[in-house]
């Protein structure tokens, strides 16, 4: 059994490296939490700016868990799983702020809806434009659309039945994934579908499970009954290729566990394909921009890491 009854609310926080945003997250639940009764737990990745001793000096009432090596977005969080108290469960990254009362309005929402098993809220970027989170599933078909361009065709919406773009995250309704920057379950669907899949070691994790509620009879709804700012989806985000190569892999890893042989390599095909595209328009845009050229020299060194594209270990 996971974890006893004895509070509304517990708030997961996996922490690597990111002690300021870490401070000002935890400070925006303490601010915005109103009512409720919540048990904060933040598994720290092994942090070597010390994350660890300002937590413990600026908020001691936090459950701390002190990892000796990072384990990962998946495993960190079913290391805090068997803590949780709560009726509810928030998986919330450190990189994001707290705004008026959307922990309290979350759940309250999930009160009164019992088939919904997991919800997401409007997520901000640094700037307060609106993120595009809450998804669908990448399928092939999907991801073919993007690689061509096609979900970008305004006037086409069916097009893009991935990123959902002409979406403007402003009502409610059913989703097939939430982001895990701000995804608040209840308990008994932890009993219910599971932990996270650690074969999934950063990106993908979410998209698994949600499509696992999914396959288990749960809704999963995007409600905007409050927001959260969300730093790291920013649009002026530093580029980082390494980042793309992991969603690369964990990309194709979905193919391979939902889908055949064929399915995963036709997923990798078609994100090389993607990666390698961009980079040749972005080397013709390089040659009057600055811009152009970083963002050529990002997918090139995508490209460049196709073998780290490939995912490897075993598939739970």
């Amino acid at each position: 059994m996971l974890g006893i009854q004895g509070c509304d609310l517990s708030i997961v926080i996996v922490s690597y490296n990111t002690l300021g945003m870490t401070r000002e997250c935890l400070a925006s639940i303490e601010r915005n939490r109103g009512d409720l009764v919540a048990q904060i737990i933040v598994v720290d990745n092994n942090s070597q700016d010390g994350s660890v001793a300002m937590i413990k000096a600026e908020f001691p009432h936090v459950e701390l868990i002190e990892n000796k090596e990072n384990k990962g977005f998946a495993a960190a969080n079913n290391q805090a799983f068997f803590r949780c108290r709560g009726q509810f469960v928030l998986l919330l990254n450190s990189d994001t702020i707290i705004l008026d009362e959307v922990l309290q309005a979350s759940v309250e929402y999930l009160e009164c809806h019992p088939r919904v098993g997991a919800m997401g809220c409007q997520v901000l970027n640094t700037d307060r434009s609106v993120q595009f989170t809450c998804s669908g599933f990448p399928t092939l078909a999907r991801l073919l659309a993007m690689t061509l361009a096609l979900d970008r065709i305004g006037k086409f919406t069916w097009l893009d039945r991935y990123l959902m773009r002409w979406w403007r995250r402003d009502d409610e309704r059913e989703v097939e994934v939430i982001s895990g920057c701000y995804l608040m379950i209840r308990k008994e669907v932890l009993e219910n579908v599971g932990l996270l899949d650690e074969s999934f070691f950063f990106f993908g994790e979410e998209t698994d499970w949600c499509r696992r509620m999914r396959e288990a009879g749960w809704q999963l709804v995007f409600a905007p009954v409050g927001r959260i700012i969300h730093h790291g989806g920013g649009s002026v985000k530093k580029l980082n290729f390494k980042r793309d190569v992991m969603l690369t892999a964990a990309t194709v890893r979905l193919h391979r566990k939902y889908g055949s042989l064929a399915a995963e390599v036709t997923a990798y095909a078609i994100l090389m394909g993607f990666n390698l595209s961009r980079a040749a328009l972005w080397s013709i845009v390089a040659c009057g921009s600055y811009r152009g050229k970083e963002r050529s020299d990002h997918f090139l060194k995508v490209v460049a890491s196709w073998r780290d594209c490939w995912p490897t270990g075993r598939i739970s």
